[in-house]
């Protein structure tokens, strides 16, 4: 519904797989190529399905406890990973509050593109490194301070950003510029964190990696986010925090972000001091020992016809539901609803969201996961006309002093239906992933899907917001000669006293719009996207020659 309450479908994925080069290391002959699509002989196809021979690692009483120091180490800095997250996530209910555009917030929206174009350069940060230094921390440690001095800088800047600038509302270009970089560090530190677990923790407790990595994650995001935009409430805070009301809320964009990179700043110097990485576990061979090649077998992997097929249709499944999960909550905030209540919305929501994955994997486990998603796909377009309705609904029960208690109940309940809908199709849609993905390559090639998955979440989102302004008609009363259709009409039409008025909501036209093309594909396109997972195996395997 908003990018504060909205679950990020596949807003982190499986790195590519681990590579062996670093700086000093001589070059090594080059690798097999990968020949995608070939119609594999039965013995070889067998032969793909077995995992390779790994070093024998030596296995002590390692117990959970032993390594409690490295199981608590990932959880720090998954949760470090989390703040920018949630602060991207906060920031468009701030721009809206303070009346932005929804170009602007469209063009704000490319923020939460790098984590789904982490693919783009994990490579290079999995290849390239200081031997000395540690494989990891060569990237963990700078990619961290520069996060915290940018943090440090941006404390003393972003308030005049957010402000005023001239009577044209905030910098949305610069803050747009900002927070792109802050999240496309947070994604590099988020590929060398991914990396690090696998050799930090041994390998009868490797599986706590994943622990930490969603609950810290999670426990980030939070925190940047829900508690943050809690904090910064001036209503919030006098209603439930003070005993004295204040115009300000106890904290500050400002504040938020000087705390956090000191935090960053002092955390990093604890990892580079004292945290060595551990050269007694040497990570897996795995598919590619070089960038190059690692590119070359990507490109390989998307030629292929099945995986072609699934590209193509992933990247338009998610049209339907754009304007329902990329402007909904904006348009609350916008017909007044609390920016903070709309995020505290996401805490009743932690437990169906823990719960639900664990229910559709039921559904999703056997040989037609897909099956599910096109199940789901009807009832979420439809919640989308249900969405609308709410925003209609919305002013309606309005009162002085806010709005109803029965109101967020029926918020609730719409974003509680939101997310079954939304799980049972994500939940699915891993599952084929991971279904289809060749063994012998399973990260690069799961990694890949995924992130044409979420591509196509990110970019119907985008085009949402941007269009919802020029489908926006608008009536200039009081001045019968002036109109309302560009901003410079929109002035003028305030100076000869008259005032603009909506008289058709294009978030409404969009709404209506997004559920007919998402019908449209689910009775057009579904049947051949279900169909993709009746394809033979050999139809996704990629073939390795010598």
């Amino acid at each position: 519904m908003s990018p504060a309450i909205t679950a990020k479908e596949g807003s982190r994925q499986r790195r590519t797989g681990s590579h062996h080069h670093c700086l000093d290391v001589s070059s090594e002959a080059p690798p097999a190529l990968e020949l995608c699509g070939d119609r594999l002989p039965d013995g070889e196809a067998e032969a793909l399905l077995l995992p390779e021979p790994v070093e024998p690692v030596e296995r002590g009483a390692r117990g959970c406890r032993a390594e409690l120091g490295s199981i608590l180490l990932l959880l720090v800095l998954y949760v470090l990973q989390g703040i920018p997250l949630g602060l991207a996530g906060s920031v468009p209910l701030i721009l809206q509050s303070k009346s932005a555009s929804y170009t602007d917030q469209a063009f704000f929206s490319f923020v939460f593109w790098p984590f789904s174009l982490k693919l783009l350069w994990a490579p290079l940060v999995d290849a390239v490194y200081l031997r000395g230094f540690g494989r990891r921390k060569s990237w963990l440690v700078p990619t961290q301070y520069v996060l915290g001095l940018f943090m440090i800088y941006m404390s003393s800047q972003v308030d005049v950003l957010l402000s005023d600038q001239d009577g044209h509302g905030p910098d949305v270009v610069a803050i747009t510029v900002t927070f792109f970089v802050f999240e496309f560090l947070a994604a590099t530190q988020d590929i060398a964190v991914d990396g690090w677990a696998l050799t930090m923790l041994s390998r009868e407790n490797v599986g706590y990696a994943s622990t930490c990595n969603s609950v810290g994650q999670t426990a980030g995001y939070f925190l940047g986010n829900v508690l943050f935009l809690a904090l910064e409430s001036a209503s919030f805070c006098n209603k439930y925090l003070r005993f004295q009301p204040q115009p300000q809320g106890i904290v500050t964009l400002s504040d938020f972000l000087f705390f956090w990179g000191a935090v960053f700043l002092i955390t990093t110097t604890l990892v580079a001091l004292l945290k060595k990485e551990n050269k007694e576990l040497t990570p897996t061979k795995e598919e590619t020992k070089g960038i190059t090649d690692t590119y070359r077998l990507l490109f390989s992997i998307i030629k292929m016809p099945a995986v072609l097929s699934f590209c193509l249709l992933i990247l338009t499944a998610k049209v339907g539901f754009s304007a329902a999960d990329a402007v909904t909550g904006l348009k609350l905030v916008e017909e007044g609803v609390p920016k903070e209540h709309l995020a505290l919305l996401a805490v009743p929501m932690v437990p169906l969201q823990i719960i639900l994955p664990l229910i559709i994997s039921k559904y999703t486990a056997g040989p037609q996961p897909l099956n599910t998603f096109y199940k789901a796909m009807p009832f979420r377009l439809l919640l989308g006309l249900e969405f609308a309705f709410l925003v209609w609904w919305t002013p309606k029960v309005k009162y002085e002093g806010g709005f109803p208690f029965y109101y967020y109940i029926v918020v609730l309940l719409s974003y509680a239906l939101h997310q079954i809908t939304l799980y049972s199709m994500y939940v699915s849609i891993m599952a084929f992933n991971a279904k289809v993905s060749d063994p012998l390559i399973g990260g690069t090639y799961m990694t890949l899907l995924n992130t044409v998955s979420n591509l196509g979440g990110n970019w119907p989102s985008t085009v949402a917001l941007w269009l919802v302004d020029p489908l926006t008609v608008k009536a200039c009363a009081g001045a019968l000669e002036q109109t309302c259709r560009t901003t410079a009409a929109a002035e003028l039409c305030t100076k000869a006293g008259g005032s603009c008025v909506t008289t058709l909501d294009g978030y409404y036209v969009e709404s209506v719009i997004c559920v007919i093309l998402g019908f449209g594909w689910w009775i057009l396109l579904g049947p051949k996207f279900k169909k993709l997972q009746d394809e033979g195996q050999s139809s996704w395997k990629c073939k390795r020659t010598n």
